[in-house]
């Protein structure tokens, strides 16, 4: 086979077009002289794509409170059931997604990925212009919009094969934790573009705000015109650009992704694992979710693993020609017990970042937005709008915001004294940070000036998402030392998918605990979980004779 050099670099690097078919990180003479550049030309370019990713997955979050505030005929729960069904979507195409640069490229499932979020981000700006239209149109947006969270995944996986293990934990801390500013850039971007007609005459009409707004420099009065059609449309004048970038700027790695074939081959495996998903996330949603968008016949805790094991076994019978050996390959993962072990802690970090990304708006919006009051019969009443409430779209981009920021510093920190270690500090931190929510929850919850105890409140979930950023970085250099390279793309994707559901899980338990007017046991069953994560860790990674002492 015919090969080109890339400009500037050895002969040994050869290349046909985007492909490179020698990579060699670990080779120290190799690194300085070529692989650097390559590398961190990937890195870059792979930020932006997944920060894109994430807001077009997390968009929900704020734009259920929007909905909220313009009087949308939705019920609380059933708003709720937007940001969990988007959450569920997105944790169950990582699935597949992990897969995905094996069989089809690095360079091949970015572009293809990106481009990919341009479809819910259009559909999502038409339906939110039709008040009028039934619940399952935006529950289908909210399901579409799970594209950008399995971006994640593949993302992930791409750039733990460019990088040498000395370097995993920073690498993977600086793609995932810029990536994850995805979340705090839509929930500041979106209530800014929705105060303007950004596209004219192609946007739209605006609709009124009947209840207070805000955005990052505080309250918008209501009877303010809004664009809430901007969340979703907004999003094109990065996506389009970027898609370009990824096509001509990334590379496909031969040692990693040997039997790509071509980009029409690789795109077809690519949409035909990504449909697949939708199939048993679609079946787990109908039964789980009550009438009128389902049967509610199942709980969460008997949808979420139907979904997960129904997504494996479509994924490994449907699989065909070579892409059926690729996924087999990758299936090998689940016989080491450190796939498992790994996936649970991530579920600390990761999980409970997009999980309090998702609820958090929202929440605030309904403890503190509201006054609660006893009636005659001394029986509390959570009703009456609170004329003091702090608006939730000028504060919920902060928590997540600390988390990204913080992140690559939890993998620079790894890199230095080992990533277990840092885990179990912040496992610990996430303890005591969750339990003290809780009870500060329980206060607001029961008062009738419930903005007295939001400062507070506030703190402490920055103090959550710091430590659970920190944790982010730490958990993948683990990843990264543990798996060998064949194993830890595939694993690093695993992680992250099965950790995505808590997007699916803190909206839920929250929402149904606010509902059932305890919204502190939600916080109080997190802090047992990570109680128990704490001597998961140990036992694995740091007591005397652990299987792999602090990786």
């Amino acid at each position: 086979m015919d090969t080109t050099l890339l400009p500037g670099a050895p002969p040994a690097v050869a290349t046909r077009g985007a492909d490179i078919a020698d990579w060699r990180p670990e080779d120290e003479a190799f690194w300085e002289s070529t692989g650097k550049r390559i590398a961190y030309r990937n890195l870059w370019i792979s930020v932006p794509s997944l920060l894109c990713g994430f807001a077009v997955w997390g968009m929900w979050g704020i734009i259920t409170v929007q909905m909220l505030n313009l009087g949308f005929p939705f019920s609380q729960a059933e708003l709720f059931s937007l940001t969990a069904i988007a959450g569920l979507a997105g944790a169950t195409m990582r699935i597949p997604a992990s897969f995905l640069i094996r069989l089809a490229g690095g360079r091949n499932t970015i572009f293809l990925t990106t481009a990919m979020l341009l479809a819910p981000a259009i559909g999502t700006g038409i339906v939110l212009q039709h008040k009028d239209w039934p619940l399952w149109a935006f529950q289908l947006m909210a399901l579409w919009s799970g594209v950008g969270g399995g971006n994640f995944a593949s993302s992930m996986s791409n750039i733990s094969t460019f990088f040498p293990k000395r370097l995993q934990g920073t690498a993977l801390g600086i793609n995932a934790g810029l990536g994850n500013f995805g979340v705090t850039s839509m929930q500041i971007v979106i209530p800014l573009v929705m105060t303007v007609g950004l596209f004219g005459a192609f946007g739209g009409e605006p609709m009124t705000l009947l209840k207070d707004s805000g955005w990052i420099l505080g309250k918008i009065k209501s009877g303010t015109p809004t664009w809430i059609q901007n969340a979703g449309f907004a999003w094109l004048l990065s996506l389009v650009p970027l898609a370009i970038v990824c096509w001509f700027g990334m590379n496909n790695l031969k040692t990693v992704s040997p039997n790509t074939g071509g980009p029409i081959a690789a795109f077809l495996k690519i949409t035909w694992l990504y449909t697949l998903s939708f199939i048993p996330a679609g079946i787990g949603l109908y039964l789980y979710l009550p009438a009128p968008g389902g049967l509610g016949v199942l709980n969460m805790w008997l949808a979420m693993p139907l979904i997960i094991v129904g997504t494996l076994l479509v994924m490994k019978l449907t699989a065909f020609g070579t892409m059926k050996e690729g996924v087999a390959a990758q299936f090998q993962i689940f016989r080491n017990k450190h796939t498992w072990a790994m996936t649970v802690l991530y579920i600390v970090t990761f999980g409970s970042f997009i999980g309090f990304s998702m609820a958090l708006p929202l929440s605030i919006k309904v403890i503190f937005g509201i006054s609660h009051l006893p009636d005659a019969a001394g029986v509390m009443r959570h009703t009456l709008n609170n004329p003091n409430a702090p608006p939730a779209l000028t504060y919920a981009w902060i928590g997540p915001f600390v988390g990204a920021l913080i992140r690559p510093v939890g993998g620079w920190i790894a890199d230095k004294v080992g990533g277990s270690i840092v885990t179990q500090i912040i496992s610990a931190v996430m303890v005591a940070a969750s339990a003290a929510v809780g009870y500060v929850m329980l206060l607001a919850y029961r008062s009738p000036t419930p903005e007295e105890y939001f400062l507070l409140f506030m703190v402490l979930f920055v103090v959550l998402f710091a430590a659970s950023g920190i944790g982010n970085g730490s958990t993948f250099r683990s990843i990264g030392v543990i798996f060998d390279r064949q194993q830890a793309g595939p694993v690093l994707g695993w992680t992250s998918a099965i950790a995505a559901y808590g997007a699916f899980i803190a909206p839920v338990v929250i929402g149904d605990q606010i509902k059932a007017g305890t919204p502190e046991m939600a916080m109080y069953g997190f802090a047992v979980f990570y109680a128990l994560c704490l001597f998961l860790n140990w036992w694995f990674y740091l007591r005397a004779n652990a299987y792999v002492k602090n990786p």
